[in-house]
C-alpha cells in the first residue's frame, strides 16, 4: 500500500501575506459595518425607516482607498447622505491612511525623517507609498494644532519674558534663503518656561517685533517683571512702545561679543576675561565699579569697543534689581538658545523647510516633547 501524501505548508511569507489577507477582509467588513452605523446614527433613522428624528436620507456609496498595518484595502465603500453633510469618524476625510499610520508618517516628517525615507517606511509597512503631496497633506492636522495654540489665551502675570529670534533655512519659489522665527519665551510665577509666540519673517524687523509683542498683550499677557533682549533696534522700539514701563535686561552675552568685534585677537583673551568679571559680580556697586575700570583702561586703546559697550548701558545691570538666585538667568537670553538648540538636534536633518508655514509647525510639533526646566524666581 502506498503512504498517504503529506500536504506541502507555504513557506514563512506566503502565509503570512495569506494572514493579512484574511486580515484585511476582516477589516474591510468591520469598517464598512460601522460606518453603516455612524450614517444610520447621524440621519436618525434605520435602512426605510420613517421616524421623527430623521435628519436626512442615504445616497448610496462611493469606493475610496485605505492603507492598513495590514496592506491597503481598496475599493472600500463609503456610505454617504444626499445632502453630503455625512463624515465618518473612522478616518479623516481626505486620509488615505488609517489614523494609527497618519499619526506615525507626520511624526517621522516632524523628527526631520526624508519625505523619501517616509515613503519607504509606509510602503513597507502597509504596502503603499505615499507621495509628498500626501504626507504634506497629513501634516495639515500639524497646522490646524499650531493655528489653536498660537490663539490660546495667556495668563496676566509673568515674572520674565526672553526675546530672540531663531533662523532656520526655507524654500522660497525655486530659492532656499533665511527664515527666522521671532520667539517670545515666558517664565510664570512658579518658574515655569513656555513660549509664548512664534512669528516667521524673512527678516527681524521693527514691524514683526510689534505684531508678535501685540499678540501677546492681546491674549492676555500684559503684566512683566522683565524682559530681556538682545540689542536689534526692531526689538528695542518694540518694547518701548509696547511695554514701556517694564524693565528691560539687555543679554550681556551679546553685548560681549559686539564689544570684541573691535578688540585683537591677540589680546581678546585677557580683554574678554576683564569684560565677564564685571557681570559676575555679587553686588551692583561692584559691577558699576568694574566697568567704570574698565571703560577707563581701554577708552583710548579701543575706542570703538568702549562705544559698543555704552550702547545701551542703563540696561545692562539691570538684573541687579532682581534676587541673586535669578541672576545666572536673567542676564542673558541662553534660555532661548538653549531650548532651539534641543529642537535643532530633531529638526537639522531636514536641509530646508518646504514653506515658512512647514517650518513654523514642525519646529513647534518638535517643542511639544522638549521639556523646559524651572529656574527659580525668588
Amino acid at each position: 500500500m502506498s503512504k498517504p501524501e503529506t500536504p506541502s505548508l507555504p513557506d514563512q511569507h506566503a502565509f503570512h501575506e495569506h494572514l493579512r489577507a484574511l486580515t484585511r477582509s476582516a477589516v474591510r467588513v468591520v469598517i464598512e459595518e460601522v460606518m453603516r452605523e455612524e450614517l444610520e446614527q447621524f440621519l436618525g433613522a434605520a435602512w426605510g425607516e420613517s421616524t421623527p428624528e430623521r435628519k436626512g436620507y442615504r445616497n448610496g456609496t462611493y469606493t475610496r482607498d485605505l492603507a492598513t498595518s495590514s496592506g491597503p484595502i481598496e475599493d472600500l465603500r463609503v456610505p454617504r447622505d444626499r445632502d453630503g453633510d455625512f463624515h465618518t469618524q473612522v478616518f479623516d476625510r481626505y486620509s488615505r491612511y488609517e489614523p494609527h499610520i497618519a499619526e506615525g508618517l507626520t511624526q517621522m516628517f516632524v523628527a526631520g525623517v526624508s519625505t523619501q525615507k517616509v515613503g519607504e517606511v509606509a510602503e513597507t509597512l502597509t504596502g503603499v507609498a505615499p507621495s509628498a503631496g500626501s504626507v504634506s497633506r497629513l501634516n495639515h492636522t500639524l497646522t490646524h494644532q499650531f493655528d489653536a495654540w498660537r490663539e490660546r489665551p495667556l495668563q496676566e502675570h509673568w515674572r520674565i519674558l526672553y526675546l530672540d529670534g531663531v533662523y532656520f533655512t526655507a524654500r522660497h519659489g525655486d530659492q532656499t534663503d533665511s527664515t527666522v522665527l521671532l520667539t517670545a519665551l515666558g517664565v510664570d510665577l512658579e518658574g515655569n518656561k513656555e513660549v509664548l509666540a512664534l512669528r516667521a519673517c524673512a527678516e527681524e524687523s521693527k514691524d514683526g517685533w510689534s505684531c508678535l509683542l501685540h499678540d501677546v498683550r492681546q491674549r492676555g499677557a500684559t503684566q512683566i517683571d522683565l524682559i530681556v533682549t538682545d540689542g536689534h533696534e526692531g526689538i528695542l522700539s518694540s518694547v518701548a512702545a509696547l511695554f514701556a514701563a517694564t524693565p528691560r535686561q539687555r543679554c550681556v552675552v551679546h553685548k560681549q561679543r559686539n564689544v570684541m568685534n573691535a578688540i585683537p585677537h591677540r589680546e581678546r583673551k585677557e580683554v574678554s576675561t576683564e569684560l565677564s568679571g564685571i557681570f559676575k559680580q555679587e553686588k551692583k556697586e561692584d559691577a558699576v565699579l568694574n566697568l567704570t575700570a574698565f571703560k577707563a583702561k581701554y577708552q583710548k586703546r579701543y575706542p570703538e569697543a568702549i562705544r559698543s559697550l555704552c550702547e545701551d548701558e542703563e540696561h545692562l545691570l539691570t538684573y541687579y534689581d532682581f534676587p541673586l538666585v535669578m541672576h545666572r538667568y536673567i542676564r542673558t537670553t541662553n534660555a532661548i538658545e538653549s531650548f532651539f538648540s534641543n529642537v535643532r538636534q530633531r529638526t537639522d536633518q531636514i536641509d530646508a523647510f518646504t514653506t515658512e508655514t512647514s517650518c513654523l509647525t514642525i519646529v513647534w510639533a518638535t517643542m511639544q516633547d522638549i521639556h523646559l526646566p524651572r529656574i527659580p524666581v525668588s
